[in-house]
């Protein structure tokens, strides 16, 4: 197996288990502790978490799948702007909506291994 086949699988594995554990430590356990008092600020709370993590986990496990099943189709140039660019919008999301470092960090982390992943495959050779 290649390098680059590597990042792939690391760059779509990170995001899936990157959005799983958000969605443990930000909603479920903080669910579990009774950390927020009910009312719409809760709400939106977990309700921002729970869709932010899920599409990590959906998008994640989604490339998985193809790198595994379709190698030829998660590496088109296309799917791989595609990629990086759903990082980047997470990425702006932790930044408009999230004071926490950790998802900006996790996100930050998947966005590089994505770059590289695009680096290897439209780089000459």
């Amino acid at each position: 197996m290649t390098l680059s086949k590597y990042l792939v699988y690391a760059s779509y594995g990170w995001l899936a288990l990157s959005g799983t554990l958000h969605f443990l430590i930000d909603v479920v356990s903080h669910a579990v502790r009774g950390k927020h008092p009910p009312g719409p600020e809760t709400t939106l709370y977990y309700g921002l978490n729970t869709a932010f993590s899920l599409g990590q986990v959906a998008f994640g496990a989604l490339g998985l799948y193809l790198a595994w099943r379709a190698m030829e189709i998660v590496t088109e140039p296309a799917v791989l702007v595609l990629t990086l660019l759903a990082g980047l919008g997470w990425l702006a999301i932790t930044f408009l909506s999230m004071s926490y470092w950790e998802p900006k960090v996790n996100v930050g982390i998947f966005c590089a291994l994505a770059l590289a992943v695009l680096v290897t495959h439209i780089a000459p050779g």
